[in-house]
């Protein structure tokens, strides 16, 4: 016991300090202890935001780790990342792993795997790396076409403004307003109208049903009718109204004579005539047709 003095006992407690902070820092790494884990290597070109515990993607779930990066200087872009994967992943040939970040610049590695399941790549192998676009890859894609719009959009935005400036688009808005509030008036007349013809559809339907009844009965009243002894008696009329024209138009009767005998429209007419001469003479000379006396009538 004489051997673990108070010096060695403190030896011992930083020594046993110094690893188990080198294992944690291992751990927070991200990196496992004692791993058991298959290794590849990817080669890549530009490795940028890559680092060593960086955590290895397959279809959003994490298969693996980064464990190291080595660079070779006389070949600057043949850059060898030493992954970790679970000794249950299968890597099938023709597979890729693609640098991605997030939006908050979390970088990783995504295993995009080859198209036969069947083909399987070995222990140790090379996988060729590259740089997924990602949303902020579509981003800065899309920065040069952004630059070429914004003169066309300055000039949209100076045209708008521009327009927005006329007085004639104020009083728009405003004729805008104003139908807006005649179609607001126009609804709530429509809805009374509507609420009008609500109440006032049992009478009306009671009125039409009442002329559908008129209508019914003057229909039973038509057929009632006996029709061919009606046209019998219009027939017989019209008869009688043929013999009567055909009688005026001939010189039988007296109307047939009067109506074409000429001699006889001038004799009435003459006698007229003399008729007339008489009373205007009896007007003119009243004497010579009476004779009044006081004293009565003298003899001859």
């Amino acid at each position: 016991m004489k051997y673990f003095t108070k010096e060695v006992k403190i030896a011992l407690v930083a020594i046993a300090g110094i690893v188990i902070l080198f294992f944690g820092m291992q751990f927070l790494k991200g990196l496992t202890l004692f791993s058991t884990d298959d290794n590849y290597y990817a080669r890549f070109s530009d490795v940028s935001g890559l680092s060593a515990s960086s955590p290895v993607y397959a279809n959003g779930y994490k298969v693996g780790v980064v464990e190291s990066i080595e660079y070779d200087y006389s070949r600057p872009d043949n850059i060898i990342a030493v992954i970790g994967l679970d000794t249950q992943l299968n890597l099938p040939k023709g597979t890729r792993a693609e640098i991605s970040s997030d939006l908050l610049g979390n970088v990783k590695l995504e295993l995009k795997f080859g198209p036969n399941p069947i083909d399987l790549m070995a222990k140790g192998d090379t996988i060729e790396g590259g740089t997924a676009s990602g949303l902020m890859g579509r981003a800065a894609e899309m920065i040069p076409q952004i630059e070429v719009m914004l003169p066309k959009l300055d000039s949209i935005l100076a045209s708008l403004n521009t327009l927005m400036q006329d007085p004639a688009i104020k009083n728009s808005l405003h004729n805008v307003d104003d139908i807006t509030a005649n179609l607001s008036a126009t609804s709530r007349e429509l809805n009374t109208l509507s609420i009008q013809l609500n109440k006032q559809m049992p009478s009306m339907m009671a009125k039409t049903n009442g002329i559908l009844t008129n209508a019914e009965g003057v229909t039973q009243k038509l057929n009632d009718i006996d029709i061919v002894a009606t046209m019998q008696k219009v027939d017989r009329a019209m008869a009688n109204v043929e013999q009567t024209t055909a009688k005026l138009n001939s010189n039988d009767g007296t109307l047939g004579l009067l109506m074409r005998d000429a001699d006889l429209y001038n004799n009435m007419n003459a006698t007229m005539q003399s008729a007339d001469s008489l009373l205007i003479d009896m007007r003119q000379h009243p004497k010579r047709y009476v004779h009044f006396s006081v004293f009565g009538k003298k003899d001859k």
